[in-house]
């Protein structure tokens, strides 16, 4: 029987898989898209859309502990855990449904099962109910994500050792809770358990926690935790974890020294592996580098006809570059000339309390890269809006070529930044200089006014500081 015959065909429904396959039908291609499991994928229903419900619901508990404060009285202030996953989980539900609907509106031919690519331009699905689909095209294009990496004798069990997974859909309450690992992933669970009343230790093998970010940010976000009560031990390890009966003992190295400390639940969030396997890539040569498969700026890989996007092809492993490279392919294999993803140019978002945000270099990187740079800096304490909000911990960084006026980097700590860090990006898409934000005007009273005071600052022009 002659297999199915598509313009495109998409393995993975994530957010770079399904945005891929709704822009090459808004193109006018025949696409098929292939999904094992949820519509939408690790993101949409075990990532960001869930971990930001349920961080939502320790938010409004945090404010409603703070309510004194506002000139409010809150009574018997409690949570139900069950209640707040049965949100969690049904708010993720809503979307990948949605998602369902947005396959079914632009006319994309999806099939449920697990794929497998046996030669260039095929496609075989072992169908969920059952037989085989025999698909070919010109064009397949490779989303199939990742999952979480877990490291020798940390093994995740669901019990005492759990991944984002377990995280998501906790089988109890810990009180006493190991964090190994501060990434955002990492952090986010930390700042949701401690705000809901665990002892919360997190433990970094690097310098310092949330690596990825600026120094002084990072700096800045372990005093605020550790102000909330969090434990936090950088430069250490766990070498080993003993399992007990509702216990785990870690053996955790710090300073050359192991001391051993008891929890009852650990979650492991060092990281993450690419789905490479049994998708037949090896024996077609594509080339794979620590699971991750290497490709050009368009997502291409030494394979003709096959592309690899999001997750599965490196960092950053984030959802709107995923989805961003989705509208790249897709628009490549139109016939279209899209340009590149830039990969400096994309933010990154840590949903914890408080939100961090960043865009572009570091100030360290900006100097290794014999930038000659001017730094800008403002505090939420100087921003009236932060003040009546009651969120008067934060800051925002800006960091600018001296000789050009290029905005290289803006990294901010505080309420909301998860949301204002996109004036940023959108000025660095449009290769914005320091004298067009500065000639910007702001609403006031906005916590935006504190982006246009960093970049003040940056100049010596800042005026509420």
């Amino acid at each position: 029987m002659a297999p199915k015959s598509f313009d495109m065909i998409v393995i993975g429904a994530g957010p770079g898989g399904y945005v891929a396959a709704i822009r090459g039908a808004q193109l006018g291609l025949n696409v098929a898209i292939i999904e094992r499991e949820n519509m939408g994928g690790i993101c949409l229903n075990w990532g960001c859309i869930p971990t930001k419900a349920m961080l939502r619901s320790s938010e409004v508990f945090h404010l409603m502990n703070r309510a004194k404060e506002f000139g409010l009285t809150a009574e018997k202030i409690g949570y139900d855990l069950d209640a707040v996953i049965k949100r969690s989980r049904g708010v993720a539900k809503q979307l990948s449904d949605g998602i369902s609907h947005l396959m079914k509106k632009n006319k994309i031919n999806v099939f449920r099962g697990e794929a497998h690519i046996p030669a260039k331009g095929r496609v075989t699905v072992k169908m969920d109910k059952g037989g085989e689909e025999a698909l070919s095209s010109k064009h397949i294009v490779v989303a199939t994500g990742a999952r979480a990496r877990e490291l020798p004798g940390l093994e995740a069990d669901g019990d005492l050792v759990w991944t984002y997974r377990h995280a998501l859909v906790p089988p109890h309450m810990p009180k006493k809770l190991l964090v190994i690992g501060s990434g955002a992933i990492g952090i986010e669970f930390a700042s949701f358990y401690n705000t809901l009343g665990a002892d919360t230790t997190v433990v970094e093998v690097m310098d310092r926690i949330l690596p990825v970010e600026d120094a002084e940010i990072s700096k800045f976000a372990k005093k605020q935790f550790e102000k909330q009560g969090m434990k936090i031990l950088q430069k250490a390890g766990v070498k080993q974890l003993d399992r007990g009966k509702g216990t785990v003992t870690a053996h955790i190295e710090v300073n050359g020294k192991t001391e051993k400390h008891e929890f009852d639940t650990v979650i492991s969030a060092v990281g993450i592996v690419g789905n490479t396997e049994n998708l037949g890539l090896e024996d077609l040569g594509v080339k794979i580098d620590r699971t991750h498969v290497l490709t050009d700026a368009h997502c291409r890989t030494n394979v003709d006809g096959l592309y690899a996007i999001g997750d599965i092809a490196g960092a950053p492993w984030l959802a709107h570059k995923a989805s961003h490279e989705g509208v790249m392919i897709a628009e490549l294999i139109a016939g279209q000339e899209p340009h590149p993803v830039k990969a400096n140019s994309i933010a990154g978002c840590t949903y914890s309390h408080p939100q961090i945000a960043s865009v572009g270099y570091t100030e360290a990187k900006a100097k290794e890269l014999g930038f000659d740079i001017k730094v800008g800096r403002f505090p939420f304490i100087g921003n009236g809006k932060a003040i009546a909000l009651g969120e008067a911990e934060g800051m925002v960084k800006t960091i600018f070529d001296a000789k050009t006026g290029e905005l290289l980097g803006a990294h901010m700590i505080g309420a909301e930044v998860t949301e204002l860090i996109q004036g940023y990006v959108v000025g660095r898409q449009l290769e914005t200089t320091e004298e067009d934000l500065m000639n910007t005007v702001f609403p006031h009273p906005t916590l935006s006014e504190m982006m246009h005071e960093s970049v003040l600052d940056a100049y010596g022009r800042v005026i509420h500081m």
